[in-house]
């Protein structure tokens, strides 16, 4: 609807914004097209149509339903510097939280792990991760490397970190190798032989080496590490009391992203939370109110590069920020 103009003079600045505006988003015409229409370089109609935007005059609205997710990517990454951040839409029922949100660490996995630049790559393990290998497409990838970065249990199960290193190897048609250790000692002494052995130091070494890795993380209530994993006589009530929150790779770590006081901490063998920091790529997927405490202290720690989630659990993160 037309709208009658106030002024007897016209604001040429307006009307080219406007100008410019229609032509590229309603007629569909590129920049540099519109900037030949109008003698004005391509320089120009970027800036008018963010200068457009921020006016007001020009204004986008997405209706789908990844609206939401998309705009919380954004939310994410700002809020916690994430390098990259992945939200899907959150499901009705809070049981298909973790099969969705393997899909989209699966849709992200497919694209991240085409790229030349990524040379090895490391697996935990967890039933996101499983769920994930699922969800990807096959890849001729021979150059690459898969790398288990987590020991292992005792327990056979699709969801140990051998099984899924070696489906998704078998999926990029790449190499792969395993962490050929169990996930604690049995004592903070033991810990320290095993980690002085030579074959325990290659693989770790690997692991510094990799491009990128994936992790999933549980809390201490029902989560795998629970379930299957935390050496015996260690009652997670223990370690919910210390403040324990959750846990990454079988460290336990509480609210603030510290590992809480106990020694099951010192019996974990494999690569320190600390040392993730220098891997170029590390990828956190979780999703569920149950794990944002977790992730939270994950984020907080400063390891996590890259966020697969949930729509609420994006939600639920921010509003604890």
């Amino acid at each position: 609807m037309s709208r009658y103009i106030k002024l007897d003079q016209i604001d040429t600045e307006e009307q080219l914004l406007v100008r410019l505006a229609w032509a590229c988003e309603v007629e569909g015409m590129t920049q540099s097209d519109a900037a030949e229409r109008f003698g004005v370089t391509r320089l120009r109609v970027n800036k008018a149509l963010s200068e457009a935007k921020r006016r007001g005059i020009l204004r986008v609205s997405v209706d789908s339903v990844f609206a939401a997710a998309a705009q919380l990517e954004w939310e994410l990454e700002r809020e916690f510097r994430l390098m990259r951040a992945i939200v899907v839409p959150s499901p009705q029922d809070s049981t298909s939280v973790t099969p969705l949100v393997a899909a989209g660490l699966g849709a992200h996995l497919s694209d991240l792990l085409q790229s030349p630049d990524v040379t090895k790559f490391g697996m935990s393990w967890g039933n996101t991760l499983n769920l994930a290998t699922r969800h990807m497409q096959p890849l001729d990838r021979p150059d690459l490397e898969i790398v288990s970065i987590m020991g292992g249990v005792t327990r056979g199960s699709d969801v140990n970190g051998y099984e899924i290193t070696t489906r998704l190897a078998d999926l990029c048609n790449a190499e792969h190798s395993f962490f050929t250790a169990p996930l604690f000692a049995g004592s903070p002494e033991s810990q320290e032989l095993f980690m002085q052995q030579g074959v325990i130091r290659e693989m770790l070494e690997k692991i510094r080496l990799c491009d990128a890795i994936a992790l999933a993380t549980g809390d201490l209530q029902s989560s795998l590490l629970v379930r299957d994993a935390l050496p015996d006589g260690i009652d997670p009530a223990e370690l919910i009391a210390l403040g324990g929150v959750g846990d990454i790779t079988g460290h336990i770590l509480n609210a603030e992203g510290d590992l809480v006081d106990h020694p099951v901490n010192r019996c974990v063998i494999g690569l320190s939370l600390d040392e993730m920091t220098a891997i170029k790529n590390v990828v956190l997927a979780a999703g569920g109110a149950h794990k944002v405490p977790v992730i939270t202290a994950a984020i907080k720690r400063g390891f996590v590069d890259t966020l697969v989630t949930d729509e609420n659990t994006a939600k639920a993160l921010l509003e604890r920020a």
